[in-house]
């Protein structure tokens, strides 16, 4: 008995280790079709307010076409310059987290120059390319090269009273002079408090702001081929002087160098100005059913000193794919389809964003939501870059200082710009090692 038992003990070990190797495979068979199932996901930095359009429209749509991809929304803080600065430390740190890289058109130069995304120039086709705003797809390229992809356009507008204008017999305005005659009129007329308000805060919108009124007087700021600084020609005198007019003849408000977008446009739609320069996201407030201006203003270019010579600042987002990411064929992927005319419409219907492709401006769907589009496409196509360089930042950077001292006189606007041209010229020569 005991003999038989010793016997069988090895085939009743046998027996265990066979019925374990069954179960093992059995459990692996049934887990591994769930791993490789698993869908990839893509981690995407946004500023918060935007993350609502996303979540709820083209990421649900962009999901259920593919369920293999997954894209998770970081919600950032809506200021961008924070949301560079995140981007920013992730890059530095190595390894970043992100795979989508949600860009404002002034990041580009500094994010392809560091080396952190993908060139994405041999995945898109010349005709695809045709269908965006020329000048948008321009923010997206470095040294020739494709980092960016525009998702979304945005450029500097000057909004009118149509409705003051018409009354009083005027026409839109065309010239910088014009501006001034018309604000003066209205204001003396008592129709108006003030002629025109604009962003004069020391932030990067009063660069945005300054780029206009420079090409404006056709001037420049850096030339990104040649690297030549512009701040101390003439012309940029001539710019600020114009701005200081506005101040110094009460056509603008004296707390006009404190304000940024949001100040401006609660004045201008409160009724007290003629005009504002700000960006597209002002229409649909300033149209609010209980906005007092509901129905009574108009858009156009900034002016110049001759009608022509008007220039409207380029912003905007787009997206590239960062060169750490370990799954760059479904972050192209996602970028095809969140860039696709499909998902552009869907997009500005929902939240009121400017289309990147042309096509859009004048599509009768949204033309019929937004009947001003057309009219802000010709604002497009007038639309100048701040100087795409990697050493955009700090080139901002200084001339935000030294505009700023300028326009509230605490520095005469020749020794400010002389100032600003010389750091400007130093920080670039440091940055092409001469």
């Amino acid at each position: 008995m005991g003999i038989g038992l010793a016997h069988r003990i090895p085939k009743i070990k046998i027996h265990i280790k066979i019925f374990f190797a069954v179960l093992l495979g059995i459990i692996l068979l049934s887990i591994l079709p769930a791993i490789s199932q698993r869908p990839v996901v893509l981690n995407l930095l946004i500023t918060a307010p935007d993350a609502e359009p996303w979540k709820n429209g083209i990421l649900k749509d962009f999901e259920a076409k593919n369920p293999g991809i997954r894209i998770n929304l970081v919600e950032g803080p809506n200021a961008t310059n924070l949301l560079e600065d995140l981007y920013t430390s992730a890059f530095i740190l190595g390894d970043s987290p992100y795979d989508l890289i949600n860009m404002d058109v002034i990041w580009t130069p500094k994010f392809a120059a560091a080396g952190w995304l993908l060139d994405l120039s041999d995945r898109i086709t010349k005709e695809e390319l045709a269908a965006f705003s020329p000048k948008d797809l321009e923010g997206g390229r470095v040294e020739g090269k494709l980092y960016r992809i525009p998702m979304r356009s945005d450029v500097g507008v000057l909004y009118y009273r149509e409705d003051l204008l018409k009354q009083a017999g005027f026409k839109p305005p065309e010239t910088f002079s014009d501006l001034l005659k018309i604000s003066q009129a209205l204001q003396k007329q008592g129709k108006i408090n003030w002629g025109y308000v604009w962003q004069g805060r020391q932030y990067e919108g009063l660069a945005a702001m300054f780029v206009e009124v420079l090409e404006g007087f056709g001037g420049f700021w850096v030339n990104p081929k040649t690297l030549e600084v512009g701040l101390d020609k003439p012309e940029t005198l001539q710019a600020i002087a114009f701005l200081k007019e506005t101040i110094e003849k009460g056509v603008s408000p004296p707390g006009v160098t404190t304000y940024i977008e949001e100040d401006t446009r609660r004045f201008f739609q409160s009724g007290q100005a003629a005009f504002l320069r700000s960006w597209p996201y002002v229409w649909p407030l300033a149209n609010a059913a209980n906005s007092p201006i509901k129905g009574k203003i108009g858009i156009k270019p900034m002016v110049g000193t001759t009608p022509e010579a008007g220039a409207a600042s380029l912003g905007g987002w787009g997206l590239g794919i960062a060169k750490s990411s370990k799954y760059p064929q479904e972050a192209w992927k996602a970028i095809q389809y969140l860039t696709s005319e499909q998902a552009q419409r869907q997009f500005i219907l929902n939240a009121g964003f400017v289309p990147s492709r042309r096509s859009l401006f004048t599509d009768p769907q949204i033309v019929a939501k937004y009947p001003h589009y057309p009219k802000l496409l010709e604002i497009e196509d007038k639309a100048v870059l701040r100087p795409p360089i990697p050493q955009y930042d700090q080139t901002s950077d200084i001339l935000q200082r030294y505009l700023s001292a300028a326009l509230t006189n605490r520095m005469t606007p020749e020794s400010a710009m002389k100032a600003a041209a010389y750091e400007t010229r130093q920080l670039l020569k440091m940055g092409h090692g001469e």
